[in-house]
């Protein structure tokens, strides 16, 4: 693939990424978009959480499988390397669209707060952790996890930096600041119905088995720096576990 039109390509993916994102922020947040979490016409139970299921099923494979070394490895047989990224931001996407577009809403409400400040208050905290998602992609290299960097090093004709282990910021107080965001952005809503709670739990779950997958591939590739940094900072809850932990926090990787 020339290295022109790989950019171009990873420019698109990048710009679907970002439409994307923002749809979901209002899918997930009844707010703004035409299709939301909890629009469109009630199926029976049954149908609505088989669809739902499956759709989710969908981009947690694609999501998982895609992001794991040995198919990577396999994958760039067929795909360009400086472009594996794009295409993989590219179909998760697809995935997330292919989800909004066709989720079954399942309307029984779990908890609804009737209070408008209070509901503001709870919106604005489920923001909130999309923004945290946001910008915990900027504290480790945005453009690179999104599959920009690649393409523009490649029409530079520049190899890609050796990976560095580096822990700003929030990555200080949890080892998976961007799945907290998202855990925060899901389940802070002012009304919790049966359709958003099922979308809600599965995500969680589905992030709890990607970190497992995620971590192991964190430790074959910086090794013992991330072990001693699983050792003294939590998955997600911001809480030190004894206290060895207490010490000050320095970034393990070089400069």
């Amino acid at each position: 693939m020339g290295p022109v039109i790989a950019l171009l390509y990873g420019i698109t993916a990048y710009i679907a990424f970002f439409a994307t994102i923002l749809y979901a922020i209002g899918f997930v947040s009844d707010l703004v978009v035409p299709k939301t979490i909890d629009s469109g016409t009630a199926r029976p139970l049954a149908e609505a959480l088989a669809v739902n299921l499956v759709l989710m099923s969908i981009f947690a494979i694609q999501h998982s499988v895609m992001a794991r070394k040995q198919f990577k490895h396999w994958w760039t047989q067929f795909v360009p390397p400086s472009v594996e990224r794009s295409t993989y931001v590219l179909l998760s996407s697809a995935a997330l669209i292919l989800l909004f577009g066709n989720w079954q809403p399942i309307p029984s409400v779990i908890w609804q707060i009737k209070h408008p400040q209070i509901a503001m208050a709870v919106t604005v905290v489920s923001l909130a952790g999309w923004l945290i998602v946001l910008t915990s992609t900027f504290l480790i290299n945005h453009f690179e996890l999104l599959g920009l960097h690649q393409v523009t090093n490649n029409l530079a004709g520049r190899p890609m930096p050796a990976p560095r282990f580096r822990t700003p910021l929030y990555y200080k107080l949890v080892r998976h600041p961007i799945y907290l965001g998202f855990i925060i952005a899901f389940w802070a809503t002012p009304t919790m119905t049966a359709g958003h709670l099922l979308f809600a739990a599965i995500t969680t779950a589905y992030t709890l088995v990607g970190i497992l997958l995620e971590e192991r591939d964190l430790v074959d590739l910086f090794g013992d720096d991330y072990r001693r940094y699983k050792d003294r900072v939590s998955m997600l809850v911001p809480w030190r576990k004894s206290a060895r932990s207490m010490r000050p926090i320095e970034p393990i990787s070089g400069p």
